[in-house]
């Protein structure tokens, strides 16, 4: 149904409104206007100025706009209680769910053309597709949004952005991913008054693609600054409860205004909550740093951390990505066992479309843990995938490294001839122009954040 608003329309609605309320149309007209007026305006031949507009509505008790579009009062309300209802579905690890509600939400404010809630339902398609690995679904979800907020400040396309993001690195695009982050980062530093809450999201997000790509230097500092800016964001799941249980007792009232205000407040805290996935980031990431300095007992306790969080979230492809460096922490422990069933668990979920860089690092432990029991064999298949699906990536580290366990173990097997060409392969990977570094780093926050 497209809502209508030309004169024809509005004389409908004005002519039903004031039969339902039994007026004629000289009592409709009372004191500002002639009952002449309000029959020109039935008939549809004039449409009322806004004075006018403003004026009937408030005599047939309702609100300019209802009378203006035929839209309840109410229903921009309504669609936003809808909203933070599936926002609380996916907080609590219900994507499934949420995603039919946001569906709900999307559809129907589309089909009375209301645009506020439009972004946000888009925003939570998109992390629900995320949740499932649907990754095409959840750029297509994340580009839409940013389309309606082309218009707005970037704290606003912040959440869009980083979605887009985190999308195209599942999807194995490291560099485009790391470099629609570094933007938005230096956009926001470089405007002087940038949002805390979006600082946040991003540097958080910017830390898996640049552990993907070797960047660890980068990763280490995007952490330490999302970590410090973390207690602006304390866990909002009660207050935004409070919020939502407040405005349903204001609907019923007939207090739509302050309803429409406090689901405003329990929105933005339910949008906050996908932060908990983010902060788990930067627990995986002092786990990565403990691992590469021998200290494994406390790599081990901030990798299971980082896992617990992401697993409440039912957050499954990046619960993954933790997997694979728990499982190295386990083989490098001595714990072969327990490292392999959890990379074999990983294998049946990921693939060349679907977390391929950590499908990669799982046959490449994989053929490490199979060197290590003497099984050359299993070892050169695993290392075979990982070179294969880590060609499709930007990921140009982990291919000069894998190739140099190949190289070695082509080597030790006698085959010299192949292990010099697999050798030359992982040395114009690693002095490849533009694959080994970035370029310059994003900005750091200005004067008052965390330096």
């Amino acid at each position: 149904m497209t809502v209508r608003t030309d004169a024809a329309a509005i004389g409908q609605r004005l002519q039903q409104l004031r039969r339902e309320r039994g007026l004629t149309q000289r009592a409709l007209a009372g004191d500002g206007y002639t009952a002449a007026y309000v029959s020109t305006l039935e008939a549809g031949k004039v449409r009322p100025s806004e004075t006018a507009l403003r004026y009937l509505a408030e005599r047939l008790g309702v609100t300019p706009d209802e009378l203006s579009t035929g839209r309840p009062a109410q229903l921009a309300t309504e669609l936003r209680l809808a909203l933070t209802e599936a926002q609380a579905l996916l907080a609590a690890g219900q994507p499934g769910p949420a995603g039919e509600g946001f569906a709900a939400v999307l559809e129907r404010a589309e089909r009375e053309e209301v645009t506020a809630v439009r972004p946000a339902a888009l925003l939570g398609l998109g992390e629900c597709a995320l949740e499932s690995g649907r990754l095409e679904q959840a750029r297509e979800h994340f580009e839409a949004a940013e389309l309606l907020l082309a218009d707005q400040p970037l704290p606003q396309r912040a959440a869009a952005v980083r979605g887009r993001a985190v999308a195209y690195l599942l999807s194995g695009e490291l560099r485009y991913s790391c470099y629609l982050l570094e933007t938005a980062i230096d956009q926001l530093n470089a405007a002087g008054l940038p949002d805390p809450d979006a600082l946040l999201l991003l540097y958080a997000a910017v830390i898996g693609p640049y552990m993907d790509m070797g960047a660890h230097t980068r990763a280490a500092q995007a952490a330490e600054l999302a970590l410090a800016l973390a207690p602006t964001a304390t866990d909002p799941a009660l207050v935004a409860g409070l919020h939502r249980s407040v405005a349903r007792t204001l609907i019923a009232a007939g207090r739509i205004t302050e309803a429409d205000a406090s689901l405003a407040r329990a929105q933005q805290l339910y949008q906050r909550l996908r932060l908990s996935s983010d902060l788990a980031k930067c627990h995986w990431m002092r786990g990565y740093v403990h691992s590469q300095a021998g200290q494994l007992e406390q790599a081990e306790h901030e990798l299971r951390t980082a896992r617990e969080m992401l697993a409440v979230q039912q957050a499954e492809l990046f619960t993954h990505q933790v997997d694979v460096e728990l499982a190295d922490v386990l083989r490098r422990r001595g714990r072969h066992q327990e490292a392999g069933r959890l990379l074999h668990a990983l294998l049946d979920r990921l693939g060349p479309h679907r977390g391929a860089v950590h499908a990669a690092g799982a046959h490449r432990l994989l053929g490490l843990i199979a060197e290590e029991h003497g099984t050359s064999e299993d070892a050169e298949e695993h290392y075979v995938r990982a070179l294969s699906l880590l060609e499709q990536t930007g990921a140009a580290g982990d291919l000069a490294d894998l190739c140099r366990l190949l190289g070695d173990l082509y080597r030790r097997t006698g085959r010299t001839a192949l292990a010099l060409d697999v050798y030359r392969t992982g040395l114009g990977h690693r002095a490849a122009p533009g694959t080994t570094t970035l370029g310059p780093g994003p900005a750091q926050p200005p004067t008052g954040f965390p330096e």
